[in-house]
């Protein structure tokens, strides 16, 4: 499979999840702060490098969930971020499912971007080491949020945020996901 067949797949599979998700239990997610999300996106990133070093989870849900939640909590944020903390917390699940692909979309073309730069290094890359890029951006973001929002010289909370999208499909492309649907 090549690149594009593989980052489909897998933001399909995340994709058909968060929108059943939808279904199941409304737009509840628009109660978070980004502040919020980002820590439970460190919960998932911090989880992850617990199950890389001990190789055992003792509550049945493994790397692959954490990736995949990471990638749709990545989206969520994104969507805050543009939507704002305060407004309508039920959402229509056919303009939330609109958003995630327009999301994601622009996502994916920030990694093609540099992708052509970089010439697809993350291929030869170990999956702990995207843990722990994820990791380093959750911090970075919390650092920005601590900061108001505000940075001198550096990208802001939506670049940070598509970084650890692409960091967790690619992790998930190089698990096998991919291949799986």
């Amino acid at each position: 499979m090549d690149t594009t067949t593989e980052y489909n797949s897998v933001i399909n599979y995340c994709q058909d999840l968060f929108i059943k998700k939808t279904k199941d239990y409304g737009t509840a997610w628009r109660i978070l702060r980004l502040s919020s999300i980002t820590d439970q996106l460190y919960i998932k990133a911090q989880r992850i490098r617990t199950l890389e070093i001990k190789k055992v989870s003792k509550v049945g849900e493994g790397i692959i969930d954490e990736y995949v939640g990471i990638i749709n909590y990545c989206v969520i944020a994104l969507m805050q971020l543009e939507l704002g903390e305060d407004g309508n917390e039920n959402l229509d699940s056919r303009w939330v499912a609109q958003q995630y692909n327009e999301k994601v979309s622009e996502t994916r073309d920030l990694m093609f971007a540099k992708n052509h730069d970089y010439g697809e290094a993350w291929r030869d890359m170990r999956t702990s080491s995207m843990t722990d890029l994820i990791l380093m951006k959750i911090h970075r973001v919390k650092q920005i949020e601590d900061n108001d929002g505000q940075t001198l010289v550096s990208e802001g909370l939506k670049a940070n945020y598509q970084d650890m999208l692409n960091y967790a499909v690619f992790a998930l492309i190089k698990l096998g996901l991919a291949e799986q649907n």
